[in-house]
């Protein structure tokens, strides 16, 4: 895995809890990811998964302890260190949620407008090398009606990566898509973090695109509010001791409660 040597903590989940209303969701996590790994949050539904990564691309603010990016608080910070903070980073959201009224090069080109200085024609040109970058370069005057849901989604990654960020994060890359172009864009998200020296970190349930994708992995349990299993998925899957875990690699429904 690139940079395991040095440790370098891009992100840091610290005593971090997680609550709706009065009613905690996930209680006192502690984990890292660390500069160029792939890091995959997985568990069933209603586990907290999509709280946790809202929490860490600063939507929510924690109920207690801190989540940090290169050291900074994101949750405190305002203004313009908020901002500086929020460019790091770039975000490929579950629908892909690129705006239906723009073209995809419009949708790249967004962020460098809203975030930089760079004349027109700069933008135009970056935005063309992100989708070409995704193997969207042909189409960046569509629509995104007029694209399938892998194009889509690679579209997504195209604007995330607009600002150049070290860090981007993937909210189930693989729903809603066949065999076929889910594996696809597995393959996109190795060769980028391998050429780029991205970290990724990967909201996702799909079996195949975790042990094709993740350096590491941290289990979610609905039930115990927190994190069950952390580590490299092929490890869990054949060694974990943990009946929940070992159910979820396997997909094995629980005797108990159906799964």
């Amino acid at each position: 895995m690139a940079g395991e040597s040095k440790r370098e903590a891009i992100v840091q989940v610290m005593d971090f809890t997680a609550a709706y209303n009065g009613q905690v969701v996930l209680e006192r996590l502690n984990f890292e990811i660390y500069a160029g790994e792939v890091f995959t949050i997985l568990g069933g539904s209603g586990c907290g998964k999509s709280t946790l990564l809202k929490h860490m691309i600063g939507l929510y603010k924690p109920a207690a302890g801190r989540i940090t990016i290169d050291g900074e608080d994101i949750a405190a910070a305002e203004g313009a260190a908020r901002m500086h903070i929020l460019r790091k980073f770039g975000v490929m959201y579950q629908s892909g949620a690129l705006f239906g009224s723009m073209t995809l090069l419009e949708n790249v080109s967004l962020p460098l407008e809203e975030f930089t200085d760079l004349p027109p024609e700069a933008i135009r040109l970056i935005a063309h090398m992100k989708l070409q970058r995704v193997g969207l370069g042909g189409v960046a005057d569509r629509m995104p009606s007029e694209l399938s849901g892998g194009m889509q989604k690679r579209g997504a990654i195209a604007r995330a990566m607009a600002l150049d960020p070290r860090l981007l994060f993937l909210d189930e890359l693989s729903a809603g898509l066949d065999p076929v172009t889910s594996a696809e864009l597995d393959q996109l998200v190795l060769s980028l973090a391998r050429s780029l020296k991205i970290t990724f970190v990967v909201v996702t349930h799909e079996l195949p695109s975790i042990f094709t994708i993740a350096d590491r992995v941290i289990m979610l349990d609905k039930n115990k509010k927190g994190i069950i299993a952390m580590g490299n998925p092929q490890d869990l899957r054949d060694h974990s001791d943990d009946p929940a875990v070992r159910r979820f690699f396997s997909r094995q429904a629980s005797s108990e409660n159906g799964g």
